[in-house]
Parts: structure tokens; C-alpha cells; sequence
């Protein structure tokens, strides 16, 4: 993350992403596939001895070179794409609302407090309750913890979307996006980023 400044003088947090360049790699229809969607591939492979066959022969017919990353994406109108167009982050342009979908930083096994923002017990002298979760169980009926009971446990490694982020600057020339506010996952993670569908 960096900061960049308004012209009011403003400071604005922003996260600086690498769009690009992706290329498409198949374009799926109703017709052949039953869905609508275009399927796009990210960082070239150097090294082809690790690809598996299938994945070969998939991209030996589309005609594009090993892509290390592959995402799909559901799309009404697939017309505008074609097989080994390069898409960069010219889709996208300053003041577009966009979803961003990535892994969150995993943080291991961790109790209630942090993984669930429980209050906690006082902090004081005398008191044994501190950081525990406190009762979890019923009486005698019906004498059992219900699922989903908000439990310590692993925290973060899950895909995590954050929806309506503005963009704040697009530099075509270098394919990177300045993202307002932070998105999910560590520095040189892989993130999916659409319109937004609520915006």
C-alpha cells in the first residue's frame, strides 16, 4: 500500500495492483457450455515441465502460451472477447466501483477475541476470566453445543471479496491500478477484480 494526494490536499490510502497483461484463453457459451463466461490467464509459464498434459493440450488448442494463473469470469455478452486477446488494466478507468476477490492472510489458530471480536473478562487482579469464550453449552435440554457456535479456530486462508472500492488512478502505460483502501491477501497475491455489482 502508498498514499496519494488530491488536489484539495486530501490523503488517500491505496493499494497498488498489477492488472495485467491477462490473455484469454477460451470463451465459454451457452450454446457449447451452458453458461456464458471467459475464461483469462495471468503470468506466463517459464517453465513448461511441470504442466500437466490436460492443461498442455488445453492451451496448445487455443493457440496461447502456458499461463501459470487461471480465472474465470460469468459474462452475459462474451461477443467482445476473442481467444489470445490481452486484456490490461485499460478496462478499467478513474472512479470505476470494483469487487475485489482474493485469499486472506492466514493467521492460524486463535481465540474467540480476535477471530470473533468477543469482549473478553476483565483484565484485573483476582478476576480468572480473561480472554475466554465463556459458557458454549445448553442445560439439560437439549444438553448439547449447537453448530456453527462462534468457537477459537483457524483464522484467515479463506477467499475473502471486498465489494464497492473506487479506483482511484489507472497507469495504463505500467498496467497497475491504484485501489482505494486495502484488499485481501499478502504483498504478490493473486486477486480476481471485476465491476462492481452492487455499485
Amino acid at each position: 500500500m502508498t498514499q496519494v494526494f488530491c488536489e484539495d490536499g486530501t490523503v488517500i490510502p491505496v493499494t497498488v495492483v498489477e492488472a495485467g497483461p491477462c490473455t484469454v484463453v477460451q470463451v465459454k457459451t451457452v450454446e457449447n457450455d451452458g453458461y456464458a463466461a471467459v475464461q483469462v490467464g495471468f503470468e506466463e509459464m517459464l517453465k513448461e515441465k511441470n504442466l500437466k498434459k490436460p492443461l498442455k493440450g488445453h492451451f496448445a488448442k487455443a493457440g496461447v502460451s502456458p499461463q501459470r494463473h487461471l480465472k474465470e469470469f460469468h459474462i452475459d455478452d462474451v461477443d467482445a472477447f476473442s481467444v489470445g486477446q490481452q486484456l490490461t488494466a485499460e478496462l478499467f478507468a478513474a472512479g470505476d466501483k470494483i469487487d475485489v476477490t482474493g485469499v486472506s492472510k492466514g493467521k492460524g489458530f486463535q481465540g474467540v477475541m480476535k477471530r470473533h471480536g468477543f469482549g473478553g473478562g476483565r483484565a484485573t487482579h483476582g478476576s480468572t476470566f480473561h480472554r475466554a469464550p465463556g459458557s458454549i453449552g445448553m442445560c439439560a435440554t437439549p444438553s448439547r453445543t449447537f453448530k456453527n457456535k462462534k468457537m477459537p479456530g483457524r483464522m484467515g486462508g479463506k477467499a475473502t471479496t471486498v465489494e464497492c472500492l473506487e479506483v482511484v488512478k489507472v497507469m495504463a502505460d505500467q498496467n497497475i491500478l491504484l485501489v482505494k483502501g486495502a484488499i485481501p491477501g499478502s504483498k504478490g497475491g493473486v486477486v480476481q477484480i471485476r465491476q462492481s455489482k452492487k455499485a
